[in-house]
């Protein structure tokens, strides 16, 4: 088996990806937006509320889409989120303490201050059950706005932030888990238990193909979903059960390779234009099951899911949820708390962190990173747009202060991003300069 410390992915493809997913989503939500004060307005938001009944056998579960693209298709985007996560931890940013230290610390205290900021602004009642909302960093909008406005940061910076981002996305799991979940149906919490577990015995088993843990991982989703537990959860569990290991080591795919390709060059009839020879067609064959022994499963369904995730998974859930009426929409103290938490307390916990574990000595600043950037970076992840989107959906829907959040979720997430790629452009200017 490879070794854990062998599994890698390509983070630069990762990133174009996520920063095209970016720019999507700004397009996505700016749309909504239109639609939602246009003469169309009605017409949007009956739209989400249309009812799609699926059956299966005797069972069948009806949502609007709506719900259909939040907890059903979300589930994906966190089942990303849990294959990023499980890798980072193997083989990643995460993987040793001091590599970690610095993106923990810093995402730690990206969380702590700006719900605090948020509590002590809304003061209690209702509003304070929204405390999450702006914890969160948005990683397809952070990176995006990154590779926009600081094209030639170094590497360092970069992996900085999405593993920032990517530990922000352990706390988002946790916080919904734990107190964004209705009352728990223990019945359908244990059948999901025990589909579980039959995820992990096809771990232990060493079952590489991919059909079966997403078969599995379907009906487990359906059992979350009635457990009470929200639905989503069952993404980043079904991730964790996804082998991490490959079929053959990297020797040993290295040498079938070029036996393969020797063989190959063996066959070649003279038309080097059309494969002729059932040898050579032979050999593609082999080579693509040797290439699939040695890809782990987990980076197979990371690199499939991917662009689903940022192409549509996500878009689709911008376009759904964005559409705020501004006309007569009340703006209260969620909508300052918010705004507050994600341009105060998002910049200042994340510095104040960062910097408290490299004086410690406990991590070191990125190469070619300085303090200026790394603020910069600080204020991007105040972008907390797409999730801080969802917990708002959770903590507030169906009250009067879900359109109050929105309008907060997206002017502070605006104004961080400004601010931040104008620190980022002076990082830069200074780097140049020096």
């Amino acid at each position: 088996m490879m070794k854990f410390a062998q599994l890698s992915s390509s983070f630069q493809s990762f990133f174009k990806t996520e920063a095209a997913g970016g720019a999507l989503l700004v397009s996505c939500a700016a749309l909504a937006l239109a639609i939602a004060n246009s003469g169309w307005a009605d017409a949007y938001h009956q739209a989400w509320e249309t009812p799609v009944t699926v059956r299966a056998g005797n069972h069948g579960l009806s949502l609007t889409v709506h719900q259909w693209i939040n907890d059903g298709l979300m589930a994906l985007f966190f089942l990303l989120v849990g294959l990023e996560i499980k890798r980072e931890a193997i083989a990643g940013e995460l993987a040793s303490p001091r590599q970690a230290a610095l993106p923990i610390a810093a995402a730690i205290g990206g969380m702590v201050v700006p719900a605090l900021i948020y509590a002590v602004s809304v003061g209690g009642g209702s509003e304070l059950h929204g405390w999450a909302i702006p914890m969160a960093t948005d990683i397809a909008f952070a990176l995006g706005a990154l590779a926009i406005v600081a094209p030639r940061a170094p590497a360092g910076l970069k992996v900085f932030l999405a593993a920032l981002a990517i530990v922000d996305d352990i706390g988002a799991v946790l916080v919904i888990a734990i107190f964004y979940s209705g009352s728990i149906d223990w019945h359908a919490l244990s059948l999901a238990a025990l589909v579980l577990v039959l995820l992990g015995g096809l771990n232990l088993l060493r079952i590489r193909r991919l059909t079966p843990y997403l078969a599995l991982g379907v009906v487990l989703w359906f059992y979350v979903h009635e457990s009470g537990v929200h639905a989503t959860i069952a993404g980043v569990l079904l991730a964790l059960t996804i082998p991490a290991t490959t079929g053959i080591d990297a020797a040993e795919f290295s040498a079938t390779a070029q036996g393969l390709l020797r063989e190959f060059d063996e066959s070649e009839t003279g038309d080097r234009r059309v494969l002729t020879s059932k040898g050579q067609h032979e050999v593609i064959v082999d080579l693509g099951r040797a290439s699939a022994a040695v890809t782990a499963p987990l980076v197979r369904l990371e690199h499939a899911l991917h662009e689903l995730s940022a192409f549509v998974v996500m878009p689709l859930f911008a376009f759904s949820n964005a559409g705020v009426t501004l006309a007569g929409s009340s703006m209260d103290r969620v909508t300052l708390a918010i705004v507050l938490g994600l341009t105060i307390g998002k910049p200042l916990g994340v510095t104040a962190a960062a910097f408290a574990v490299v004086r410690l000595r406990l991590a070191g600043l990125p190469q070619g990173v300085g303090w200026v950037a790394l603020h910069g970076c600080a204020w991007l992840a105040g972008i907390g747009f797409t999730m801080s989107l969802f917990i708002a959906t959770l903590a507030f829907e169906g009250t009067d202060h879900i359109d109050a959040a929105k309008v907060g979720i997206m002017a502070g997430s605006l104004a961080a991003g400004v601010v931040g790629a104008l620190l980022l452009r002076l990082g830069a200017a200074r780097a140049d300069a020096a």
